[in-house]
């Protein structure tokens, strides 16, 4: 069954491929060739595109990138807030294309683009103060965006929960977001709030994207903490009407009820000025701790301690002792308020510390995933050894087959054609790929083949490293790289350019 990723009703097929091309695409199915995959009783698609990956470091580690592979991923974005270039090293600028291709030749199964990092820009030129860029700085902000983009950007890429991020102004986003609009970019934002002020982050993002003239994606649509979720109709009635005003406003979720950041989700960012550090030496200073403690019970108040569960120390010690349990718990533990041991414990680490919040209702999940402006993401590290004992996000592993499985077959929300458009030709229109995200002639061979009667997610919070099933084989750039589920140990993943790409390939 061949499903175009056009969103129409599918067809029995064949496809042909000659090098990294589809060649043919059509209800032909008498062909000879050198090698022959037999999809029958299978679906055939586009391969999927992740848009918010955190699996740079991992895929430089061992590029096989499985947890996200055997769901058919076969696009990796980067580039939430901070992306992988460009960076000093020992004095050295390594540039955005530097760091991409770094990866590309370092061996990768899947293709790989990233958004510039709104706070990588920042942290060049401003460095980690909380203040605004000058005009010398600004300037050299915007240069760094257009050199960025001639190399292959998607775009602008903001986070602004975390410092220094949400150190930049509204005006500053503007402006950065106008160059990267020149050249055909998208902005995508982890807005300002996602609960008690997120529709005032709303309409900043609206103003970002219609000042700026530019395309504009919300990054894992959500409204955050119990006292918020009704919020949730208000946001999708805003975004509406911005679209049928014309502007191009989209969304991507993950399909869980739970997000997962470091403590630095309850702590503020007044008190992480100036980098890692000076925060650490803030958060001891004794003055500093009677309104850091009154922030985060602030934050608690929404955000019950029983509802953040920690899964990721940087110190054994740490990992032994609170591994897999709740801030709640580790309070208890240690004889503290639950404020006194997150300001404690991440001194004591010396670390941001890996959580996970159960802050999300799944009503609104049902909601938010029936929404045709709506594609997804995992917001994860990919994995390939479950051997070695962490702890992470289900979403790692799962986010994209439980589209196909437990929201379009099993509980029928969409059809099957309609959650592949989703997470094919629909972000790849959105990022303005050319030859990619459909089953057309001369598009890319990037293609997923698997059981729509199986394909499911495994993972769980209490157990989150279980690989997806489902998924037979999938090609990337004409190469297969899974077939019958194992990898081939090929890697044919490339770095996707974005439209502003200015050199020949």
């Amino acid at each position: 069954m061949i499903y175009d990723g056009s969103g129409e009703k599918p067809y029995v097929g064949s496809i042909g491929i000659k090098d990294d091309k589809i060649t043919y695409v059509g209800e032909n199915t008498a062909f000879e060739s050198d090698t022959i995959i037999d999809a029958s009783g299978l679906s055939v698609s586009p391969g999927f595109i992740n848009m918010l990956s955190w699996g740079y470091n991992t895929l430089m580690k061992d590029g096989r990138g499985l947890s996200d592979l055997v769901q058919g991923v076969t696009l990796e974005i980067f580039g939430e807030g901070t992306s992988p270039g460009p960076y000093y090293d020992n004095g050295k600028l390594i540039s955005f294309e530097d760091a991409m291709v770094k990866l590309e030749k370092n061996g990768v199964s899947q293709n790989i683009a990233s958004f510039l990092g709104a706070a990588t820009t920042r942290i060049l030129e401003v460095g980690y103060d909380n203040r605004d860029a000058t005009d010398l700085e600004m300037k050299k902000m915007k240069e760094i965006v257009r050199k960025s983009m001639e190399e292959g950007a998607m775009g602008i890429g903001s986070s602004l929960i975390y410092a220094p991020g949400d150190y930049a102004s509204t005006e500053e986003l503007i402006e950065l977001s106008k160059v990267a609009s020149k050249y055909g970019g998208m902005y995508i934002s982890h807005m300002r709030n996602e609960g008690n002020t997120l529709l005032e982050a709303l309409n900043e993002f609206i103003r970002i994207a219609k000042e700026a003239d530019i395309s504009a994606e919300i990054y894992h649509l959500k409204a955050s903490r119990e006292p918020n979720w009704e919020k949730l109709d208000k946001v999708i009635e805003i975004v509406e009407e911005a679209r049928d005003q014309g502007l191009k406003i989209t969304a991507d979720i993950y399909t869980y009820n739970a997000s997962s950041t470091g403590l630095t989700g309850v702590i503020p960012t007044w008190v992480q000025e100036g980098g890692h550090d000076a925060w650490i030496k803030r958060m001891k200073d004794p003055s500093e701790r009677p309104r850091l403690l009154q922030d985060i019970r602030d934050e608690l108040s929404e955000q019950p301690p029983e509802k953040i569960l920690m899964v990721g120390f940087q110190t054994p010690d740490m990992s032994k002792k609170y591994l897999a349990k709740t801030v709640a718990e580790a309070a208890q533990m240690r004889g503290q308020s639950p404020e006194e041991a997150i300001v404690d414990m991440v001194i004591e680490d010396n670390h941001r510390i890996q959580c996970i919040y159960f802050s999300m209702s799944e009503e609104n999940i049902r909601k938010k995933i029936q929404l045709p402006w709506v594609s997804f993401c995992s917001d994860a590290g990919i994995y390939s050894d479950i051997s070695k004992s962490f702890r992470t996000h289900p979403r790692a592993f799962g986010s994209f087959t439980r589209v196909l499985g437990k929201y379009s077959r099993d509980e029928k929300l969409f059809p099957l054609e309609e959650g592949i458009r989703r997470l094919t030709s629909f972000p790849a229109s959105n990022l303005n790929l050319k030859e990619r995200g459909m089953l057309r002639n001369n598009y890319f061979a990037d293609i997923v083949i698997f059981d729509s009667e199986k394909v499911s997610d495994n993972a769980t919070f209490e157990d989150p490293l279980q690989f997806s099933d489902g998924v037979a084989h999938v090609i990337v750039n004409g190469t297969p790289v899974l077939l019958n589920g194992q990898h081939t140990n090929n890697f044919s993943g490339r770095f996707v350019r974005g439209p502003g790409y200015s050199k020949e390939d």
